[in-house]
């Protein structure tokens, strides 16, 4: 019987270590701002100011999720914890959209309101606050577009940020009618509908991390096409208990139990199975257990 693992990284960091300063850097950024909206919400009686604070409060909320996710995964592993922390990562990506839309939801209930009771708004200054909070959030998603591409956390980070650049935009809008128009009503109809965009981003952030903690596979794996991979193998007779799943963003794990006729070739054989998997699947952490048919015949496994 062989059995090999190949590609260790336990402990090793995560993808959203690489983009750390990034995030503080987007997160100064949005901190230092969010309490001047919060205020000039307040003194407008901008329900879509106000909204867009409060997306703010999120950011930086999620962006300190993301750094304290980071910290904790570059501790290393344990007896105890043998990927150390790496998984937290997607635990703080998970708790952004859990929060994001709860946030919606009160943004929501508070429009309802503010259409049957529209109060006073003063547009220039919600105005000029919405110009500069639109400054600062492209600011903040410039930082962070190169690692959302390769981080849950990261991603989920990127994905409240540019929530917040479209409720600037969507406040610059009601500020401009009200100014000109006087219709007090286009800005809870814009807080509005701030809160309804970003609900399909949130939900399929909450499904990926959902999905990577259920142990999902992948979506970029074919796993009929990987298996039959691993059987064009000369010499492999089976495949059984075939499994592959993210233990973070970048950090993707499989393995499985390779059934061979000639176990003098098992040497061979498990070389070939992981340079299969590096280089069709780019899988390099792998455990492959090479096996004969007799001793799979008394583990009683089917093929699947």
């Amino acid at each position: 019987m062989g059995h090999s693992h190949a590609g260790h990284t336990h402990g090793g960091g995560t993808a959203s270590g690489k983009h750390k300063s990034q995030l503080m850097g987007a997160l100064a950024l949005t901190s230092s701002f969010m309490l001047v909206e919060a205020v000039g919400g307040w003194l407008t009686g901008s329900l879509a100011l106000l909204a867009d604070a409060a997306h703010m409060l999120t950011d930086a909320g999620g962006l300190a999720l993301a750094l304290i996710a980071i910290r904790f995964a570059e501790r290393p592993a344990t007896p105890q914890k043998t990927f150390g922390y790496v998984r937290l990562e997607i635990l703080a990506a998970l708790t952004n959209a859990v929060v994001l839309l709860l946030l919606t939801i009160f943004i929501l209930y508070e429009a309802v309101d503010r259409f049957l009771n529209p109060p006073p708004i003063l547009a220039g200054p919600m105005l000029a606050v919405a110009l500069v909070g639109l400054a600062v959030n492209l600011g903040s998603m410039k930082l962070l577009a190169a690692g959302s591409s390769e981080s849950l956390n990261v991603k989920g980070a990127y994905f409240e940020v540019m929530s917040d650049m479209l409720g600037s935009l969507g406040v610059i809008v009601a500020a401009l009618v009200v100014m000109f128009t006087g219709w007090r009503l286009a800005d809870p109809i814009i807080g509005a509908g701030i809160g309804l965009f970003i609900v399909p981003r949130t939900w399929s952030l909450l499904r990926q991390a959902v999905h990577i903690l259920m142990e999902g596979t992948p979506p970029e794996i074919d796993m009929v096409m990987l298996e039959s991979a691993l059987k064009e193998i000369p010499g492999v007779l089976a495949i059984h208990d075939l499994h592959v799943w993210t233990i973070t963003s970048g950090l993707d794990a499989m393995s499985c139990h390779v059934v061979i006729a000639d176990m003098g070739r098992a040497r061979e054989t498990l070389l070939a199975a992981n340079d299969c998997m590096k280089t069709r699947f780019n899988l390099t952490h792998t455990t492959i257990q090479i096996e004969d048919p007799v001793l799979r015949e008394a583990e009683g496994h089917k093929t699947i």
